[in-house]
C-alpha cells in the first residue's frame, strides 16, 4: 500500500480548495450577510436555503439537516468518497502532487478506484476525439455537418468517434496502464467469453460530464443503418455513471442557469449543442432516462429555490405524440413543481437541432421564448378527442380537464386557471366550471371519483393519456414481452394498479405462476392469451404483446426494474397523499391517539419510499 497521505499535504489541499468555489460547482450560493453564503442543501430536499458556507473558516453547515464540515467532508458526502479519495479528487483539481507516509508518489495501480475510473474516462474521451479525425469516421463527420455542426463545435463539446473494431479502445487503455477489470467496471467495455470488448463501436460519442466537468460516461449514436442495436446507447450504471442524477451539458450550462434563473430541458445531445450554439446557453438533457426527481433537485439548487428568487424550467418537446407524452411525464414527476415549469412545443415536430438547421439560430430562441405554462399545456391537452363545437363535447372536455385544475395547490392560481378553463372551452359560466373543479377536489381528498356526467358516460373509466396509466401499461408490456427482465414484477400487488383492466392482467400473470415461472419467453404471451377469461381481456393482452416498448436508450434489466419500481413508488405516493389528508382532518389535541397512529403510519410509508429511491438511485 502507498500509506497515508502526509498531514502537510492534506493541509495544503484544504488551503488551496476554497470552499465557496468547490461548493459552488454543485449549487448556487448567494450572500447571507456577515461574510457567509447560503444555498439549497444538496443533502436533503428543501425549498428555502438553510445550507450555509463560511469562506473565512472554509466550513459549511446545514441548519436544516445538521450536516456540516470542511471542504474535504463536503466532497466525501456529495461524491460518496472515502477520505483519501476525496483528498485525491481535490488535489488533482488544485494541481497538487500528493506524498504518502511510506515515501514516494502513489503508484498508478494503487490510486483510489474512483480516481482511476475518472482517468480512464478522460483517456477514453481523448481517444474518441482523436478518432473523429480518422478516415473511418467519415460517416460521423458527415452526420455532424448535416446537422450544422463544425469541427470547432465538435471539439467544444468533445464529440468523438468509436472505431468499429471490437477492442480498439480496450487495447488503447491497456497501453495506458488500465486493467481489464477497471475498463469493464467503468462501462467502457463489456465482458465477453473471450475477454472484454468495446461497448461502443462504429458510433459517434458524446462525453457525459458531471457538474464539476469530469467525464463519467458516454452517449453514443449509431451511424450504420444496418446496425441492429439501439439508436442511442449509453454507458450502463457504474460507480461513476448514475443516469438518474446526471444532466448532459450541465457543466457548460450551470453558470448561465444560475445567472439567467432558467434551465431549458431538451431531449438529446445534438439538441443541447444546437441550443447552446443558437444562444440558449442554459440547455441540458437527461442521459438515457426520463426527467425525474433527482434532476429536479439539482436544478432547484442551481436556481436557488426559484419560489424565493424567481426562475423557471422550460421543457422543449417535439410536437409529435412521443414529445407530448414526455411533457405529460414531466408533469407527473413532481406536481408541486409544475406552477414554475413551462413547455415549449414546436408544432411541426422539429427538434431544436433540426429547427436550427432549417430556420436558423433565431428560430431556436423563438421556440423557448414562446413557452407556455405547464398547467396550461396539461389542461389544453385534455381537450383532444372532444368536439368543442357541441355542448356535449365541451362538457366532456370540462370533465377531462377539471381534475388538472383541481390538483393545483395554490388557491389563487387554481381560481385563475378555472377562469381560463371556462374561457378556453367557451362555456361562459365561471361559477359552473368552478363548482365542477371543487367537486373534483372533494372527491380527490376522499380518495374517490366524481360521479360521471351523462355526456361523459360513454368514456372509459380512465384516461389513457394519464402518465400513471401509461406507466402501468408499460410495466405490463414489459411483463408480457420481456418476462426475464422483470424479476421484481411478481413483488407488485394488484392494488398498486389504478385501472381495473390492468389489475385483472396482473392477477392473470400471478395465476400463471408469475414471471418467475416463465421457461420459454417466446410462448409466454400465448400462454397468457389462452388463460384469458374474456375476449376483451384476450384482446388487451394481444395489444400488450405487440405494442412497441418506447424507452430512451437501451432496454436492459436495470431499466426494466426501474420502470417497475415506478409503480411501487407512485402507489406509495398515493398512500402518502391519503394519510396526509387524514392528518389534516384530525385534531391533534382532541384526537391525539388517532393522530399519532396515522402519523406513525405516514412515517413508515415515507421510510419505504426512501428505501425504494435509494435502491434505484433516485431514478424512480
Amino acid at each position: 500500500m502507498a500509506g497515508r497521505i502526509r498531514d502537510e499535504d492534506v493541509a495544503l489541499v484544504r488551503e488551496r480548495s476554497p470552499i465557496a468555489d468547490v461548493v459552488g460547482e454543485y449549487l448556487q450560493l448567494r450572500s447571507a450577510g456577515g461574510g457567509s453564503l447560503k444555498g439549497l442543501c444538496p443533502f436533503h430536499d428543501e425549498k428555502s436555503p438553510s445550507f450555509n458556507v463560511t469562506p473565512a473558516r472554509n466550513l459549511w453547515y446545514c441548519f436544516g439537516c445538521g450536516e456540516g464540515g470542511d471542504v474535504i467532508a463536503f466532497v466525501q458526502r456529495i461524491e460518496h468518497l472515502g477520505f483519501v479519495e476525496a483528498v485525491e479528487h481535490l488535489a488533482r483539481a488544485a494541481g497538487i502532487q500528493l506524498r504518502y507516509e511510506q515515501g514516494g508518489y502513489v503508484p498508478r495501480n494503487e490510486q483510489g478506484q474512483r480516481q482511476r475510473l475518472v482517468e480512464a474516462h478522460r483517456a477514453a474521451a481523448e481517444f474518441y476525439a482523436e478518432q473523429l479525425l480518422s478516415p473511418q469516421a467519415q460517416a460521423g463527420r458527415r452526420f455532424l455537418t448535416e446537422r450544422g455542426f463544425t469541427r470547432a463545435d465538435a471539439e467544444h463539446f468533445g464529440v468523438g468517434y468509436a472505431p468499429g473494431g471490437w477492442e480498439a479502445l480496450t487495447a488503447h487503455l491497456r497501453k495506458k496502464g488500465f486493467t481489464d477489470k477497471e475498463i469493464v467496471l467503468g462501462g467502457l467495455a463489456s465482458q465477453g467469453r473471450r475477454g472484454p470488448y468495446d461497448r461502443f463501436r462504429g458510433r459517434l460519442v458524446w462525453p457525459v460530464r458531471d457538474v464539476t466537468g469530469e467525464v463519467v460516461g458516454f452517449g453514443a449514436r449509431k451511424l450504420d443503418p444496418d446496425d441492429d442495436g439501439p439508436k442511442y446507447l449509453n454507458t450502463p450504471e457504474t460507480p461513476l455513471f448514475k443516469k438518474g442524477s446526471l444532466l448532459y451539458g450541465l457543466d457548460l450550462a450551470k453558470k448561465e442557469i444560475a445567472r439567467q434563473r432558467q434551465a431549458v430541458v431538451v431531449e438529446g445531445y445534438t439538441d443541447v449543442m444546437a441550443c447552446h450554439l443558437a444562444g440558449v446557453t442554459t440547455a441540458i438533457a437527461t442521459c438515457g432516462t426520463s426527467f425525474g426527481e433527482e434532476h429536479l433537485k439539482i436544478l432547484r439548487r442551481l436556481l436557488l429555490g426559484r419560489s424565493e428568487f424567481g426562475g423557471e424550467v422550460v421543457f422543449t418537446f417535439d410536437g409529435d405524440k412521443a414529445g407530448r407524452n414526455a411533457a405529460l411525464r414531466a408533469f407527473a414527476e413532481e406536481h408541486g413543481f409544475a406552477s414554475e415549469t413551462f413547455v415549449a412545443v414546436q408544432p411541426d415536430g422539429l427538434d431544436p437541432c433540426d429547427l436550427r438547421v432549417q430556420r436558423g439560430d433565431g428560430a431556436v430562441r423563438d421556440l423557448v421564448a414562446a413557452k407556455q405554462p405547464l398547467y396550461e399545456f396539461m389542461i389544453r391537452s385534455r381537450f383532444e378527442g372532444h368536439n368543442l363545437d357541441t355542448p356535449e363535447g365541451r362538457l366532456a372536455a370540462l370533465d377531462a380537464a377539471a381534475p388538472i385544475v383541481a390538483s393545483i395547490r395554490n388557491a389563487g392560481v387554481r381560481k385563475l386557471y378555472g377562469v381560463s378553463l371556462d374561457r378556453w372551452l367557451g362555456i361562459m359560466d365561471e361559477e359552473f366550471v368552478s363548482r365542477r373543479v371543487r367537486e373534483h377536489m372533494r372527491h380527490a381528498q376522499h380518495g374517490g371519483r366524481p360521479s360521471p356526467r351523462p355526456a361523459a358516460s360513454a368514456q372509459a373509466d380512465h384516461d389513457p393519456r394519464d402518465p400513471s396509466v401509461q406507466r402501468e401499461r408499460l410495466a405490463l408490456k414489459l411483463a408480457v414481452q420481456h418476462p426475464l427482465l422483470c424479476t421484481e414484477f411478481d413483488q407488485l400487488d394488484a392494488e398498486m394498479f389504478t385501472v381495473e383492466q390492468h389489475r385483472s392482467v396482473f392477477r392473470l400473470v400471478q395465476e400463471q405462476g408469475g414471471v418467475a415461472a416463465v421457461e420459454d419467453p417466446a410462448r409466454w404471451a400465448g400462454q397468457l392469451r389462452e388463460a384469458a377469461r374474456t375476449d376483451a381481456q384476450r384482446a388487451f393482452l394481444t395489444q400488450l404483446a405487440v405494442e412497441p416498448i418506447e424507452v430512451y436508450g437501451e432496454l436492459d434489466e436495470h431499466r426494466a426494474q426501474e420502470i417497475i419500481g415506478t409503480i411501487r413508488i407512485h402507489s406509495i405516493n398515493r398512500q402518502i397523499t391519503n394519510l396526509k389528508s387524514r392528518l389534516g382532518r384530525l385534531d391533534p389535541m382532541a384526537e391525539a391517539e388517532e393522530y399519532q397512529r396515522v402519523f406513525a403510519e405516514l412515517m413508515a410509508v415515507e421510510q419505504r419510499k426512501r428505501m425504494m429511491r435509494e435502491r434505484f438511485g433516485g431514478a424512480v
